[in-house]
């Protein structure tokens, strides 16, 4: 019997107790992340190494053990040298493993990660294909039920899937996503695993979608990712991964259904995973490369410059993959150029897109993505410079990109799409006629391939709609310009995408109808489908801000509408199109405050629900906080979720109305109201009279109680021209007069016996000499409101007569909203006839807005009934304003005498806050102060006090439940914004959505010097009116008639004087309402 070397087996058990160590500290590494640990694991582990004589039976082992060491190594520090001396180790292991070892599967295993990441250091596709040879090995060889069988499928899916990406070969896919599925299926519920597994699963999913362009398969796609997210532990380190690969799904909808609220929701669970994870974290290049394609994205639809500056910053430099990083920073300066014009951001795009495409390996899967983005920056640059080159580069490199799609690959419509936008720009540089006929060749068969219900359909609808009509113009093709207007009109009632693609198709169906079939009904059609495609780019997922942006690109469509329904002989839908297309924000701010009593009568549960989500809404809408510079990461990452919260918001109003309109007798509930139901809740003292400018034709609409049919009035001697010029002419008066404030001198003050500033006499059509605004009043007069008051027979007002004068509610639509038409007529030096001697005029921003009020008529409690009023004489930063003093004292004495409940709180008596609480408390509210409008964000709009300002959000957050009246004692208090005349954009129109049901307001500055009396006769009427026999206490149901005194009253404190300083001193002065 042989003796054992004593030497040898000290060696034997020294290199036992290194390995035991090693191992051991490699192990407490992966736990702590300690580089101590590993460090002094891998020496001793060499060590071990070295004193295992060859041949040893754990020689094997050991090679793995320090293999796996090694490998742990790389994936901390990212060093190449560990990772290629890891590979080296894992083949020797595999080498010196017997055949039938039990541990051959795992020694394939291992040389398989590390191959599976040399090749991701690399780019090598040999490492990839050695790493998946070796995997199909050891599932062939390792038992079904044993622990780490499906982590070999799940790597092996992995494997196969990366060789996809390179190849596009979607056998490589199916294989794939056939192996993730054998992973999950052999993991049982409860396996702290389970998530890995189904995150592989949902990415090979995920590039299926993207490579068939079939939804389901991006549906499962994303059940699988929310699982996987469920599953797995905030503090997991996995977490960040799984949130990214959620994100990256919930975008892919987003492309394919066109909804924000995914691209929303992927801005927000991408933040939480660059906030999560660790910084230097090899992981955090692509989370923000990630991130910066999301808000592209979104930027892309709401053109936020927010989002595509911050994407801009997202995008890293310098990691794996940079060509992947070049592009997608190239993709967001071009989205910069397309908003800034900046000929510099698209010069860096070129020169990045460049640099990727050089970057990336030949063969590449990635190419035809990149060779895409580098033609629409030369192409956009062309249409900025005019370098014809550019052009014919693009037109190159787009066919290249269709060249290297594979067919059926779910990008081909879109590098369609691209090839035909770049040959159709060449066709109209050059003219040459080839160029459009291919150009629609590749649109056709963009059009073809892209799957029914995809949210790219409308856009490649619309492209060959456009081409065609080229086609037809240059050539005289019937065919083609009928072609276009039927794609058109398909793509403008597509069941989904963008609805702002769909209004741009329903523009070039309702434009190319009126060019060619100007007298085909199918106009109407289009144009209904435009109005109601109007109302979805403004919903009520966004803010106010947001929503008024947004319809600043329709504003003048539902004019224009109208104009085509008059020439139609279709008053009825002038009068729906006007109704629905105009004062959207106001109409859902409206519908949201509505009352539900006769909803709670048959539902109160159902009622409730919608209360509440209506309230959450209406907060949500007014929200102030918006992105800025410098935010944190968990600030902008509140701020997605409140954005995501808003959309989740809107689907349950949705769903919400949808189970209300179910109900019988509420099938009409919160629609827009047909022109008919209009006609049923007039108010009876007078006639309501919507006016419409158009560029084609001017017309009014004349209604009335107890008629069942609306009055149509021609309008032939107005125009639009004329409306803008005289729009124009009034806004250089008013600021050649300072009177955009009301501490400024008033026009008619003089010093030293002249005038604070000289009139220009221009002759504006009226006898020659004659001053600016006695023109424009001459010219109103003539050409729109006699001619509605003949038609409308109305009669002179008889003074002598104890009954009260008739009313006219006037709502003008476009420029018309800027003029004064309650201030219509003639005013000679000899005496005057105007709208004045015939009716007491109102305003409403719509037919709806009035009878709603008229319907709700609630008598007013008497615990709120009353008077509150507050004067700001002296607010920080704005002119002093003593007469506000004098103004609200005179009203308190007035309200004293004649018994009214009424409180009076002057400049720092009371604060912006304290007024909110108290306007509580009063149905009628008087506010002597200054105010500011903001048109390009209504809710900033405010009323200016000592400690700051009062804005119009605020007070549309406050349950004003029994508000009745407010006198807003200010400057441009109802001025509205020349982007969105009939937004009805000021301050008066909030007033009247915040639930008041009258505002007296005024359109420009109304002097500190008679805007205290004006006040006086208007209470002094208003009270002198009030029923002694009503216990409904203090309202102003007579506020209209009680304005036309006190003006009647201020005109003839001017002597009657017809000048125009004493015709802008009582002009601005206006009523809102019932």
């Amino acid at each position: 019997m042989a003796h054992a070397d004593p030497e040898m087996e000290s060696k034997e058990s020294m290199a036992k107790s290194l390995n035991g160590r090693g191992f051991a500290l490699h192990h407490h590494f992966q736990r702590t992340g300690d580089l101590r640990d590993i460090t002094e694991g891998i020496e001793d582990l060499r060590q071990s190494l070295e004193l295992t004589r060859k041949g040893h039976v754990k020689m094997p082992v050991r090679l793995g053990d320090l293999g796996d060491a090694l490998y742990s190594l790389f994936r901390h520090t990212g060093e190449p040298h560990d990772l290629t001396e890891a590979v080296s180790l894992h083949r020797s292991a595999l080498e010196v493993t017997p055949k039938g070892d039990s541990d051959m599967p795992s020694r394939l295993n291992g040389l398989a990660a590390s191959l599976g990441s040399l090749f991701k250091l690399t780019g090598d596709l040999q490492h990839l294909r050695e790493a998946i040879v070796n995997l199909r090995r050891a599932v062939e060889l390792i038992p079904e039920d044993d622990y780490d069988t499906p982590t070999f499928y799940s790597n092996l899916g992995e494997f196969i899937h990366s060789l996809f990406k390179h190849t596009g070969d979607i056998q490589d896919l199916t294989e794939a996503i056939s192996m993730h599925r054998k992973a999950v299926n052999l993991t049982h519920d409860g396996d702290s695993d389970m998530h890995f597994w189904l995150n592989g699963l949902g990415s090979a999913q995920d590039s299926l979608f993207e490579r068939t362009g079939y939804l389901h398969d991006l549906a499962e796609a994303i059940l699988t990712r929310r699982r996987a997210l469920e599953l797995t532990l905030d503090s997991h380190p996995a977490m960040p991964t799984r949130l990214n690969n959620l994100a990256l799904s919930l975008e892919y909808l987003y492309h394919g259904t066109g909804n924000l609220r995914d691209i929303t929701e992927a801005i927000y669970l991408q933040r939480r995973a660059v906030e999560l994870t660790p910084d230097g974290h090899a992981d955090t290049p692509i989370w923000l490369n990630n991130l910066g394609g999301f808000l592209e994205s979104r930027f892309q639809r709401t053109e936020d410059l927010q989002d595509i500056t911050a994407s801009g910053r997202a995008h890293p430099h310098g990691h794996v993959q940079l060509h992947t990083r070049l592009n997608c920073l190239g993709e967001s300066l071009l989205s910069l150029f397309e908003l800034s014009k900046d000929l510099q951001d698209v010069n860096e795009a070129i020169i990045t897109q460049r640099k990727a495409l050089e970057l990336t390996p030949e063969g590449h899967s990635s190419i035809p993505g990149h060779l895409t983005t580098l033609g629409s920056s030369l192409q956009s640059r062309f249409q900025c410079t005019g370098d014809l080159s550019d052009l014919t580069e693009a037109v190159s490199i787009n066919r290249r990109a269709v060249e290297l799609t594979p067919e059926g690959h779910a990008h081909m419509p879109g590098r369609l799409n691209n090839l035909g936008a770049s040959l159709d720009s060449l066709f109209k540089r050059t003219g040459e006629v080839q160029h459009l006929t291919e150009a629609i060749l590749n649109r056709r068969k963009a059009a073809e391939l892209t799957p029914s219900g995809h949210a790219g359909m409308p856009s490649s609808l619309n492209n060959l709609g456009k081409s065609l009509e080229s086609l037809f113009e240059n050539t005289g093709d019937c065919d083609a310009r009928d072609e276009a207007i039927s794609f058109y009109q398909s793509s403008a009632t597509y069941a989904s995408g963008s609805p702002h693609t769909r209004l741009r198709a329903a523009r070039n169906w309702v434009q190319s109808l009126n060019r060619y079939h100007p007298s085909s009904p199918d106009i109407l059609s289009a144009f209904d489908t435009a109005i109601h495609l109007i109302t979805l780019t403004a919903t009520l997922e966004q803010t106010l801000h947001r929503r008024y942006t947004e319809l600043q690109y329709s504003s003048g469509l539902p004019l224009q509408a109208a104009s085509t329904a008059f020439t139609h002989n279709r008053v009825d839908k002038a009068l729906e199109w006007l109704e629905q297309g105009r004062c959207l924000v106001w109409g859902q701010l409206t519908n949201l405050r509505r009352p539900l009593d006769d909803l709670r009568d048959h539902d109160s549960h159902l009622s409730d629900s919608v209360m509440e989500v209506s309230r959450q809404l209406e907060l949500a809408g007014s929200s102030r906080v918006t992105p800025r510079a410098g935010m944190s990461l968990s600030e902008k990452r509140s701020l997605d979720e409140q954005a995501r919260d808003n959309f989740d918001l809107a689907q349950r109003w949705d769903n919400l109305l949808d189970k209300v309109r179910a109900l019988p007798g509420f099938e009409t509930f919160l629609k827009p109201l047909p022109w008919y139901t209009l006609l049923q809740h007039l108010p009876e003292s007078g006639h309501v009279v919507v006016i419409n400018v158009d560029g084609h034709r001017c017309d009014a609409v004349a209604m009335r109680a107890g008629q069942d049919q609306p009055l149509h009035i021609a309008l032939p001697d107005f125009s639009l021209e004329r409306c803008e010029q005289y729009r124009k002419d009034l806004l250089v008066q008013l600021q050649s007069y300072n009177l955009l404030d009301r501490g400024r001198t008033d026009v008619t003050e003089s010093e030293e016996g002249g005038m604070k500033r000289s009139i220009q006499s221009v002759y504006l059509g009226g006898k020659r000499g004659e001053p600016v605004i006695q023109a424009i009043l001459r010219g109103l007069w003539k050409t729109v409101v006699k001619p509605i008051l003949q038609r409308l027979e109305v009669s002179r007002i008889d003074r002598s007569s104890p009954l009260a004068p008739p009313r006219i509610w006037w709502c003008p639509a476009g420029p018309l909203s800027f003029l004064p038409i309650h201030a219509a007529g003639i005013y000679g030096p000899n005496g005057s006839e105007s709208i004045l001697d015939y009716a007491v005029s109102s305003y409403t921003p719509t037919i709806a807005s009035l009878i709603d009020r008229v319907k709700k008529g609630h008598a007013i409690e008497k615990s709120i009934s009353g008077l509150f009023m507050t004067s700001q004489p002296n607010a920080s930063g704005a002119s002093s304003i003593p007469g506000t003093t004098q103004e609200i004292r005179s009203i308190y004495e007035i309200a004293m005498k004649g018994g009214l409940r009424a409180e009076k709180l002057e400049g720092g008596e009371i604060t912006a806050a304290g007024c909110l609480d108290i306007m509580e408390t009063f149905s009628s509210v008087h506010l002597a102060c200054h105010a500011s409008q903001n048109a390009e964000n209504p809710l900033t709009s405010h009323f200016i006090f000592h400690d700051g300002s009062l804005d119009l959000a605020s007070i549309l957050q406050r349950n004003l439940k029994s508000a009745d009246f407010a006198f807003l004692s200010a400057c441009q208090t109802c001025t509205g914004a020349q982007k969105l005349p009939d937004e009805a954009v000021h301050l008066a129109a909030g007033m009247l959505a915040a639930g008041y049901r009258r505002v007296v307001a005024t359109m420009w500055s109304i002097g500190d010097r008679h805007a205290p009396d004006v006040a006086v006769d208007f209470y002094r009427y208003l009270l002198d009116h009030q029923d002694p026999n009503t216990e409904d206490g203090f309202d102003g149901r007579h506020s209209a008639h009680a304005l036309h005194h006190a003006v009647e009253q201020l005109r003839l404190r001017l002597d009657d004087d017809n000048s125009d300083q004493s015709l802008l001193t009582w002009i601005p002065y206006v009523h809102f309402g019932y």
